[in-house]
């Protein structure tokens, strides 16, 4: 019997089940919304039946499409170590892999793509350079780290290579009751005379400050912290407010612990990257890390959109 049924129909029924929406399916998969859409049409042609509830929040899956399912459950996870296989067997599976972070709240989803990563490829030695990092891409050259996370990429930067990541909200957190939060968006003005809580790092790695205070001229009194949880005690305590990206702040959102509010009027957009040495770019397993990051970020992160 004749079958249009192939890999990526697979991949793309996974994606669908993981994401749990045709939007964030369509970032997984490195499609547009449309051409995934046509992909599922053509399959439910061929069955003659729905492989999903259209309009079912969470997703439910028909009888064709569970089945499917089972199938690139058994299937996918050993055609994907069959590739690994053969990459090692072609360029070489061993390597390391130390990476250096700007970011403070970057542990929340790294740490999770770096234990998918070693199930994956236990031969690579990873680790991360200890201590924040306001130079990270500058190890790169200095042979002290091969890859580095950073919100921010030099143009003329030369010898590495960059690989996006993922795009973010950034929110202004204040105290519950705020008056601040009775307005629909905040300017840099609203920052004027508010304490700005921050992180102990350059202005310049700040994006409220240098995208939004320093260009409307508006400097407010400043009180540092370098963990997250401490700033986050201050602004509930109605010591200053702060600006963290939405996905680092969710659970105490959620808790009410402290109020959110837009930054601009259609939002504050943070971006991360991914820079690796030149020489490693190449490297089947750093293309995979990239993977993994990408898509654990997507699926598990509040305001986010793959670059």
């Amino acid at each position: 019997m004749q079958t249009p049924l192939e890999l990526r129909h697979l991949r793309t029924l996974l994606a669908l089940r993981e994401a749990g929406n045709l939007s964030r399916a369509a970032q997984l998969l490195n499609l547009t919304q449309s051409a995934l859409s046509h992909q599922l049409k053509g399959l439910e042609e061929h069955y003659g039946a729905e492989l999903f509830a259209r309009k079912s929040n969470p997703l439910v899956f028909g009888a064709v499409g569970q089945r499917l399912l089972k199938l690139a459950d058994a299937v996918l996870p050993q055609v994907d170590e069959a590739e690994r296989d053969a990459r090692r067997l072609v360029d070489g599976s061993a390597g390391q892999l130390r990476i250096a972070v700007e970011c403070h709240t970057c542990f929340d989803w790294l740490m999770p793509a770096m234990d998918a990563f070693r199930e994956r490829w236990p031969e690579v030695e990873l680790d991360i350079v200890s201590g924040f990092q306001a130079d990270p891409v500058g190890l790169l050259h200095q042979d002290r780290a091969e890859l580095a996370i950073v919100s921010d990429v030099d143009a003329d930067e030369t010898g590495v290579a960059v690989h996006p990541l993922f795009s973010f909200e950034i929110v202004a957190l204040l105290p519950k009751g705020h008056a601040l939060l009775a307005k629909p968006w905040l300017a840099a003005a609203d920052f004027a005379d508010q304490t700005l809580i921050t992180y102990p790092v350059p202005d310049e790695m700040l994006d409220l400050v240098r995208r939004v205070l320093q260009p409307a001229g508006i400097v407010p009194p400043r009180r540092t912290s370098e963990l997250t949880v401490a700033m986050l005690q201050l602004v509930a305590s109605g010591r200053g407010v702060a600006a963290l990206p939405l996905w680092a702040v969710e659970g105490y959102l959620a808790r009410g612990y402290v109020a959110r509010q837009r930054i601009g009027e259609g939002g504050l957009t943070g971006r991360l990257y991914a820079v690796s040495t030149a020489g490693l770019a190449a490297k089947p397993f750093l293309a995979d890390f990239v993977r993994l990051m990408r898509e654990t970020s997507l699926l598990n992160l509040a305001g986010v959109s793959l670059l």
